[in-house]
């Protein structure tokens, strides 16, 4: 049976584009195996294929001090049909911002916390251009949460 990892990114810049070709890199290894990976753009991101989805990654710059507008309209258009229907799911979670992040963190925190999903892997946080170990860790973000959907 094939499992469904849904990668929900906003992706307004060049340093953001590049961790998202990472993390979808990682989470389409040909070694990973019975795993679809579909990727939406968080404004257009339906609640209906948060919900069909078996796993997350989310990937948002973290703009004064918070989560883009645009991923938090996923959620909130979503939330409460995400809640006691999606609980132990994983997920993770890569940021980008130049200062600042831990609101955003934070805001993703509270929310995947509420919906009972459970965090795969450690979130990346990338300020300025991303570095090869970063876009490394971005690679190793989108592995880990797609090969969690294998067993």
């Amino acid at each position: 049976m094939t499992k469904t990892l849904l990668i929900v990114h906003h992706t307004p810049s060049p340093h953001c584009q590049e961790m998202f070709e990472a993390v979808v890199a990682g989470a389409t290894d040909p070694e990973i195996e019975g795993v679809e990976v579909v990727r939406r753009a968080a404004l257009t991101v339906s609640p209906v294929e948060m919900l069909e989805a078996d796993g997350y990654v989310l990937g948002t710059p973290a703009n004064l001090g918070y989560i883009s507008g645009a991923l938090k309209h996923a959620f909130d258009q979503s939330y409460y049909q995400l809640l006691d229907s999606t609980r132990g799911r994983p997920f993770g979670l890569y940021l980008h911002g130049n200062e600042g992040t831990e609101g955003a963190q934070r805001g993703v925190d509270g929310i995947t916390t509420g919906l009972g999903w459970v965090k795969a892997v450690d979130t990346v946080v990338v300020s300025g251009k991303p570095t090869k170990a970063d876009v490394e860790a971005c690679w190793n973000l989108g592995a880990t949460v797609a090969a969690q959907l294998m067993e």
